[in-house]
């Protein structure tokens, strides 16, 4: 690993060193998510050492139980990735959001200081609007419409003030093993005969958690600070990719395309979440697979994908 100062107006204990390559030390907040398990993986594949936090290990809105959890491994990066992503929930519970996504964030960036570690956190297409006609660049300005956006933005706002060594992820509609998420709901609720309802007027890219877990180690590995997009290639809407989904599992089964209106959700959501990745593909010298492959990869490794034409699905 090359060594790299850092700023001058980093905390003394952060110029301990400049992580790069195999055998990082890395500390991962919210192990015990649907990211988090994927992050896991990914790192130890490639020679890493993690140190798994789930929310039972290290609550994330006391700072010095955090610190005790983390100093003492003596990170060269801590990921972020605990939060508070029940997007209606934050709707009733502002005080809760703000505290996991706010607080939690700006405790895991002083820690991170503290311990001599970058601190990479991930965030989401929430903080903007939804109201664009282009994918969102990460310069353009925040707007979120809801308290899980304001909450995630003022982590984020966080991050950035009490630490200089971070990498800000923001990234978008997250399905893969692990976990609660939209796919496999999808092909539960069609196996299980249920009607199926899902709305047509949201965009946004399907990323699949391994190659986001990817992306991250190795924007970690790269060590180059600042906020980058990261979701997979391509866009479509939510009724798309339900019955894209069904289809590669070989499920027939109607999907009624209704409005967000209609599905009258607590909290509102933006209307067009596609992310600009072209930087992060530009740091990292990969770029992320379209949706539509996420999709076929994630099917194949949880064994739901339809047989190919003339073979034996036995």
């Amino acid at each position: 690993m090359r060594q790299r100062d850092a700023p001058a107006h980093a905390p003394a204990r952060a110029r301990r060193r400049e992580p790069r390559g195999a055998g990082v030390r890395v500390a991962v907040t919210g192990a015990g998510g649907l990211l988090g398990a994927a992050v896991l993986d990914d790192l130890q594949a490639h020679g890493h050492v993690a140190l798994a936090l789930p929310r039972a290990a290290a609550d994330v809105t006391d700072h010095d139980a955090l610190r005790a959890a983390i100093v003492p491994f003596r990170p060269d990066w801590v990921f972020h990735l605990a939060a508070f992503t029940r997007v209606d929930a934050c709707e009733s519970d502002p005080d809760r959001a703000f505290l996991v996504n706010g607080l939690g964030a700006r405790n895991a960036a002083l820690v991170a200081a503290a311990a001599g570690a970058a601190v990479l956190a991930v965030s989401t297409d929430y903080v903007f609007d939804g109201r664009a006609s282009r994918p969102w660049r990460e310069h353009d300005p925040a707007a979120p419409l809801g308290v899980y956006g304001r909450s995630k933005w003022a982590g984020e706002q966080a991050v950035r003030e009490v630490h200089p060594r971070h990498v800000v992820v923001r990234t978008a509609w997250l399905f893969g093993r692990g976990g609660p998420n939209f796919v496999d709901t999808i092909l539960a609720r069609a196996r299980a005969g249920q009607p199926l309802a899902v709305v047509g007027d949201q965009r946004g890219a399907p990323t699949w958690t391994r190659h986001l877990a990817q992306a991250l180690r190795l924007l970690a590995e790269r060590a180059q600070f600042g906020t980058y997009h990261c979701t997979s290639a391509g866009e479509c809407t939510w009724h798309e990719l339900a019955e894209y989904a069904l289809a590669r599992a070989g499920i027939a089964a109607p999907v009624e395309r209704i409005t967000t209106e209609r599905l009258g959700r607590p909290a509102p959501r933006p209307a067009y979440s596609v992310l600009d990745g072209g930087w992060c593909a530009h740091v990292t010298g990969r770029a992320m697979p379209h949706w539509k492959d996420a999709v076929d990869a994630h099917l194949a490794e949880i064994g739901a994908a339809a047989p190919a034409p003339g073979k034996d699905p036995s």
